[in-house]
């Protein structure tokens, strides 16, 4: 699906069809809308493959009057078979031609979303490196508020896991450690695609850019060390409640052990009673039982002081 866009009255207005200087929206283009970037808009057709590959890293080039910058986007995706929910991230292509201002993606994403209708203010199509700045500073804050949620679903999902030990919980945090390890990737990658831009060789940069390209390479270096905080965080909880696990499963046995020692002594008892001797040797059957019962108790007392039942 291809949109057009264009800051009108500052505000951003969709256009019923192309004009010079708009923002070209492109989002799950089809071959042919493909084609209509590249042979009406004059895009290079590596530019476009490269921004609908999702696995492909952040990079930025520059070649024949455009500018490609692959930023690596996050997003939100629940997993129906094991109901937990799961974040990853996709690369989103912002291409920078002469005449205009264009994004592709292989997905819709919530950033693109924003801009689209006009959640974000102060955006002008014609400004198109302030515009690539705009994008890239609410990617920074979309990841931040991204690994917020992660903390706060791994306090729910860890506060549930002390009630009981369910499969699901522990899939949520196995889902959530590899939702911070797909971050810390993306977030690595955007660092070093910011850092060259902010060497001003690519893409010029003039005072008001270049202080805006580092409060978001600033937000950027804060979402990198919130990952690294969370997953240390989660890793050791992951860890903690292994051994929790492992020391359950070590009492359930000891427990088993302990009763199938208490109920073996009955049949040691009337084993000795039943191999030669007949009517329980001239005794009643009640001194057997009694016997029995006795050592059982014994025994009880005996593995419970030795903590056997705890």
């Amino acid at each position: 699906m291809i949109k057009f866009y264009k800051t009108l009255e500052n505000r951003m207005t969709e256009l019923p069809e192309y004009s010079e200087g708009c923002w070209v929206s492109a989002v799950c283009p089809t071959p042919d809308e493909i084609r209509y970037l590249i042979e009406q808009l004059g895009v290079d057709a590596q530019y476009i493959s490269a921004a609908l590959d999702e696995e492909e890293s952040s990079r930025i080039e520059s070649e024949d009057g455009q500018t490609m910058v692959i930023i690596d986007v996050p997003y939100m995706e629940e997993e129906q078979e094991e109901k937990t929910v799961v974040y990853t991230t996709t690369s989103i292509g912002i291409i920078l031609t002469p005449a205009n201002f264009i994004t592709v993606s292989a997905r819709e994403t919530l950033v693109i979303d924003e801009f689209a209708e006009g959640r974000v203010k102060g955006v002008q199509t014609h400004l198109k490196t302030r515009f690539l700045l705009a994008i890239l500073l609410r990617v920074a804050a979309r990841f931040q508020l991204y690994l917020k949620q992660i903390d706060r679903l791994s306090l729910a999902t860890e506060t549930q896991l002390h009630r009981s030990m369910q499969n699901k919980e522990l899939f949520q945090l196995l889902g959530l450690e590899k939702s911070l390890v797909y971050f810390s990737t993306s977030l690595k990658s955007n660092e070093l695609t910011l850092e060259k831009i902010l060497r001003g060789r690519i893409i010029k940069l003039y005072e008001d850019d270049q202080d805006l390209l580092e409060d978001v390479l600033i937000e950027i270096k804060q979402a990198i060390e919130m990952c690294n905080i969370y997953s240390g965080i989660l890793s050791g909880t992951m860890d903690a409640f292994a051994s929790i696990i492992s020391n359950n499963l070590n009492i359930v046995m000891k427990i088993l052990a302990a009763v199938t020692i208490v109920m073996a002594i009955p049949n040691i008892v009337f084993g000795f009673y039943g191999m030669n001797v007949v009517g329980f040797g001239g005794v009643t059957m009640f001194v057997p039982i009694a016997v029995t019962l006795i050592l059982m108790a014994l025994s009880a007392v005996i593995l419970a002081k030795l903590g056997m039942f705890k």
